[in-house]
């Protein structure tokens, strides 16, 4: 099995993230599970989103304490102990950022991850131009897809295109294209550090 914890905050799209990563591993034939968990609701307050992939029926109900992947949707949730809870050396870690991971501050928390397992997307960014308004999520699965492999970018396509019709649904389509490329280029390259 393989769990995924969002991190980010409210208006960012964070449950939906997990909802669309969900059903990307329906699609490429796996089964999944989404589901969210909340302090305030209440815009720009922290959430927690859960998503677990399996070949197997998921059956546990509990929230992700050990995760394979983490994606972090805001920065400033970086130096959040919360956020690390749970991770080993081998976890992902996907962070929304224009600059390279190893230039943040507070990227010394990063360096227990293996660095081939860590990369940034400046996925607000994308959005912005893509999309038109500054929420990540989309971006971030096509990065999600292109660092873990744990579903693929056309599963992710086919689920934003399933949950946002027409032009906003190829919007968000070519914002996770755009992202996926950008981890995938780096991740070929000799010098892997997004």
């Amino acid at each position: 099995m393989f769990q995924v914890r969002v991190h980010g905050r409210g208006g960012q799209g964070v449950v939906t993230a997990a909802e669309l990563l969900s059903v990307a591993a329906f699609i490429d034939g796996r089964s999944a599970q989404a589901f969210p968990s909340f302090g305030s609701e209440r815009m720009g307050a922290p959430v927690v989103a859960y998503c677990r992939i399996s070949d197997a029926p998921v059956r546990t109900r509990e929230p992700v304490v050990a995760p394979d992947a983490v994606i972090l949707q805001d920065l400033t949730l970086l130096r959040v102990e919360d956020v690390w809870q749970g991770t080993t050396a081998s976890t992902f870690v996907l962070l929304n950022s224009p600059k390279p991971w190893a230039e943040l501050a507070g990227a010394e928390v990063l360096s227990r991850f293996d660095p081939e397992r860590v990369a940034a997307v400046p996925a607000t960014e994308i959005a912005l131009s893509q999309v038109g308004r500054p929420i990540p999520n989309a971006a971030l699965l096509g990065g999600f897809a292109a660092l873990t492999g744990a579903v693929s970018l056309a599963a992710i396509n086919q689920a934003i295109r399933e949950r946002f019709a027409g032009p906003v649904g190829e919007r968000n389509v070519a914002a996770a294209g755009e992202a996926y490329r950008m981890v995938d280029l780096a991740r070929h390259s000799s010098a892997w550090e997004v």
